[in-house]
């Protein structure tokens, strides 16, 4: 194998996930080009690694316009076709994945062992030995299917000394120090029933400063910045907060030196245990088995509800499905 295309667009817990396929192929095929087929907001995330030897950045946004689509859709088909690959692995499963495959010209396609979407007719699933285990292992066995041994797994990620330096600057200028011992509180998430009540988070505040260790608000947007105010409203001693405050690869540099990570089944908390600091996900919507921490197995706590692991966004019974999880279980697991 000498040429190699990922497509794996979103979201960036997804990303990072697949992460361990570009190093399982560059163990198996040192001298392999991996290309890798994203949407823009997890690119940095591959810019971090090195395994990656090009990246080609999907604009969604710029194709859901009949126009859009007749103006970016050549010049997107050609930067596709200016190498030929002897594999494309389709680790999405969805329509617009199929698209990208399908013009990619190689005569190896292969897919996750749960296609939807018409996206099995472009690329063949592989149903490995881990289709009902962990999307990592799921991952991986797609690249066990063009002969990756996977020896080892690991999520190839370099911090650059200029980002580590940034980051520095951003938490001090915050308030805080990274020379001293943290918890960073991942505060938001994709889908409402991924996240954490604001009373909760803050009574872990509370918790957290009287046991000496400093609790860093961690997130981005509008919706994360509303729950930090509300925490920040509801704890004793305000949290630091990053929220809003950093770029992808300096939230990474944040979590690499935490002593801990808490939050949802949400990206940043997905980075923290891919990074391997020791992680808390809090579950209910989804379940442990596939989307726990990887390699943490321990650190997940799963809503005491019969209708967990329902995979809905939106809760149909109007359950605030994280609140059956109490500070307390937290604070366990941190001690």
């Amino acid at each position: 194998m000498k040429e190699i295309l990922i497509v794996k667009l979103s979201a960036i817990g997804d990303v990072i996930h697949a992460l361990p396929v570009s190093y399982a192929i560059k163990e198996q095929f040192p001298k392999a080009h991996i290309t890798w087929v994203v949407e823009p907001p997890a690119k940095p995330l591959l810019e971090l690694n090195p395994c990656v030897d090009a990246i080609l950045a999907f604009h969604k946004k710029e194709f859901r316009s009949l126009g859009g689509f007749l103006s970016h859709f050549a010049p997107f088909r050609r930067a596709i076709q200016a190498r030929r690959y002897d594999a494309v692995l389709d680790l999405q499963g969805l329509l617009k994945s199929a698209v990208i495959a399908y013009l990619a010209d190689a005569p190896v396609k292969r897919g996750m062992c749960n296609m939807r979407e018409g996206s099995s007719l472009v690329s063949k699933p592989v149903l490995g030995a881990h289709a009902h285990g962990h999307i990592v292992a799921r991952y991986l066995d797609v690249a066990r299917a063009i002969g990756c041994a996977v020896r080892e797994v690991r999520f190839p990620l370099e911090i650059p000394a200029k980002v580590e330096q940034q980051a520095r600057q951003i938490f001090y200028q915050a308030g805080g120090n990274m020379g001293n011992a943290y918890v960073c509180l991942a505060v938001g998430a994709n889908w409402p029933n991924k996240r954490w009540n604001a009373e909760s988070f803050a009574a872990l505040v509370d918790w957290l400063y009287a046991n000496r260790r400093r609790p860093v608000l961690v997130g981005g947007g509008a919706v994360d910045a509303q729950m930090a105010a509300e925490i920040e409203a509801q704890a004793d001693i305000p949290p630091v907060s990053l929220v809003g405050k950093t770029t992808l690869p300096q939230l990474a540099c944040v979590l690499s030196h935490a002593a801990a990570v808490v939050g949802g089944d949400t990206g940043p908390v997905h980075l923290a245990a891919a990074l391997g600091t020791k992680t808390v996900m809090l579950m209910g919507p989804t379940d442990a088995n596939r989307n726990g921490p990887y390699g943490q197995a321990e650190g997940a706590i799963e809503a005491a509800r019969p209708c967990k692991g329902c995979w809905k966004r939106a809760c149909p019974k109007g359950l605030d499905c994280l609140a059956a999880i109490t500070p307390g279980q937290v604070e366990e697991k941190l001690l």
